[in-house]
């Protein structure tokens, strides 16, 4: 027997079969086999309402039918139970396919930006950071006042930014609206599109694990791939320009929509993203003129 709210317990209660081992692979993340020879995956919270935020990120892409998600068998406020991924190699046709269902999972749409997933809370995460899910209309003012500036301030406040040098993202802030290219509808985002989010299958699917799905614009799930790399990376993001063209001059507004993952992680990890954060937000400017 397992104690209670054990990770053991947790895939026993929420899969209906019972356990034969149990293998922690991080602090988080444990691996759980059950009698039946599947493995599932538990997941501790990261914080309050984080395993709930999650699921219904998880549900809310799975229901779109595009993207590979693994499925979700239960959650409660400390604990969450997903199918396991079993990883191959990163392979070309695997890419070119992810990159016509990525383009798929975002024109299934949100109601408006910063739409939570249903059943999801407003107040949610970015892998450890607090992420509020306002909604909005407008893009450019949304994307400021919800995802930008949030968190310059947190990193103002922690003395990772300097005050003076925070006027150059709020000048980007400023300028948004005509930084932002075309207008477009508010897209269904993964939200958190990071390599480390990309698992590679042996299935030959690309599988998106750890959402902070919410409605927002298409090209901040592109940028963050981006961001911190990915394999075949050209070969994602060329099947996916084919399957839904992007605006033109998207490559020249990756750095806007980066500055939102930068921020992040200056507030998670410190001055060295916020300083690629600035280095950033200037570039903007003087291709903005």
């Amino acid at each position: 027997m397992y104690p209670a709210g054990s990770s053991s317990t947790a895939a026993a209660r929420f899969t209906g079969r019972a356990v034969t081992g149990e293998r922690p692979l991080s602090g988080s993340l444990t691996e759980v086999t059950l009698d039946d020879g599947r493995t599932v995956m538990v997941k501790a919270a990261d914080g309050a309402g984080a395993t709930r935020a999650e699921a219904a990120g998880l549900r809310w892409l799975a229901g779109t039918g595009t993207v590979r998600i693994p499925a979700v068998h239960g959650v409660d406020e400390r604990l969450l139970v997903t199918d396991r991924v079993v990883q191959g190699p990163a392979r070309a046709r695997a890419a070119a396919r992810f990159g016509r269902d990525l383009a798929a999972l975002h024109a299934a749409g949100a109601p408006a930006f910063g739409t939570a997933p249903p059943g999801g809370p407003e107040e949610a995460y970015i892998g450890l950071a607090p992420m509020r899910n306002v909604t909005g209309d407008d893009w450019p003012r949304w994307y400021a006042e919800h995802r930008v500036l949030p968190y310059l301030r947190r990193a103002v406040d922690a003395g990772t930014v300097r005050a003076a040098e925070a006027a150059d993202v709020e000048r980007v802030c400023e300028r948004l609206p005509e930084l932002a290219g075309p207008a477009e509808p508010p897209a269904r985002l993964h939200g958190d599109l990071w390599n480390g989010n990309v698992l590679w299958g042996a299935d030959g699917h690309v599988h998106l694990i750890d959402p902070a799905a919410h409605g927002g614009h298409r090209e901040t799930d592109l940028a963050m791939l981006r961001l911190f790399g990915c394999p075949h990376l050209d070969r994602i993001l060329a099947s996916y320009d084919e399957a839904a063209p992007l605006a033109d001059g998207w490559t020249e507004r990756v750095g806007v929509h980066q500055l939102f993952p930068l921020l992040v992680h200056a507030v998670l990890f410190g001055r060295g993203y916020a300083e690629q954060a600035l280095s950033t937000a200037r570039a903007a400017l003087r291709h903005a003129g």
